[in-house]
């Protein structure tokens, strides 16, 4: 077992399309393992007609396609309202894992997917722990995506070499890496990250459900929070996700109206979508922030909840520049 962290490394925000790999975070609740790609093998067991055992060459003779879309960590799940605002944009490279199950043959009792990870170790006082998580028959059959490429490029193994799961508009606690297990069975598994940790009462609520779909939400990355700026218009740059479309992000400076940022619409993928807006602030100090709001009316809120509006605080140098635009 490598490094035991819950936030192996974070990186500085970049605002190119595709986030570089060097610049995705790291999350690693039980450490980054060393996995020999060689013995490496993916089982797929359970209540399944045929059990299969695969190893990188089986996976790699598949027949791939391509994808992008933007990977969203939770958070901290003990402290799951504190936003992270975690999230890159990724190009993937693997196979539906329903070419999987349909080659297993799923049996009518199955009901539910695990997927365990080859990392193991203790968290939160309990010893002897694989990572597992788990997703509805159906709902894996139709989202749940095997990937061995990140933009182009093998995965490292901080990012879940060999192969790992990618399950788009869902929150990366979802997408098991270093993948290899996939179990079918007719329960839900009762596990400190399936049933403890990564659960929330949604508000209006009052049961706990599994951590799934993505919220609404919007980051700017440009410029950062604390920069110096000189005078003069300054172009903002940022990115909106959601389970389905964004379609407006408002910026609202030193608590002012909020007004339209340019949207990009969303294409045939489930990639972010950048925004753009051009704001004249006069020298001194300046609070700006962001709100997206999808096709479901979903708006981000005020403070107090983990995809609250992003906000950042910005100081122009003296000069003269006119009052905002």
């Amino acid at each position: 077992m490598g490094e035991q962290a819950l936030d192996v490394r974070d990186f500085d925000d970049v605002t190119d399309f595709l986030t570089p790999v060097d610049h995705v975070f790291v999350r690693a609740h039980l450490g980054v393992p060393d996995v020999d790609a060689d013995s490496w093998t993916l089982s797929v067991e359970g209540l399944v007609e045929r059990p299969l055992l695969l190893r990188l060459d089986d996976v790699l003779a598949l027949p791939a396609r391509r994808f992008t879309a933007f990977h969203e960590c939770f958070g901290n799940p003990f402290r799951p309202d504190v936003p992270t605002r975690a999230v890159a944009n990724l190009r993937w490279t693997g196979f539906d894992l329903s070419v999987l199950l349909d080659r297993a043959g799923p049996l009518a009792a199955a009901r539910h997917v695990l997927f365990e990870g080859a990392d193991t170790g203790s968290f939160d006082g309990e010893d002897g722990l694989s990572y597992v998580k788990d997703l509805p028959l159906e709902t894996a059959r139709r989202d749940v995506f095997l990937a061995y490429e990140m933009n182009g490029e093998p995965l490292t193994a901080r990012h879940g070499h060999p192969l790992r799961a990618v399950v788009p508009r869902m929150f990366g606690t979802n997408s098991v890496k270093w993948l290899t297990r996939i179990v079918l069975a007719e329960e839900r598994p009762d596990h400190m990250f399936t049933t403890r940790f990564y659960t929330r009462v949604h508000p209006g609520e009052q049961v706990r459900r599994p951590v799934r779909a993505v919220d609404v939400g919007s980051k700017i990355l440009s410029p950062r929070d604390g920069d110096q700026l000189a005078d003069g218009i300054v172009e903002l740059v940022g990115r909106a996700w959601s389970v389905g479309e964004v379609v407006s992000v408002e910026v609202s400076v030193d608590d002012g109206d909020w007004r339209p940022a340019s949207l990009d619409p969303l294409g045939d993928e489930p990639a972010w979508q950048p925004f753009t807006l051009s704001l004249r602030l006069p020298p001194g100090p300046h609070r700006i922030r962001a709100r997206a709001t999808d096709r479901d009316g979903r708006v981000q809120p005020p403070p107090g909840l983990r995809n609250s509006v992003h906000e950042i605080t910005v100081t122009v140098t003296p000069g003269g520049a006119a009052a905002e635009a």
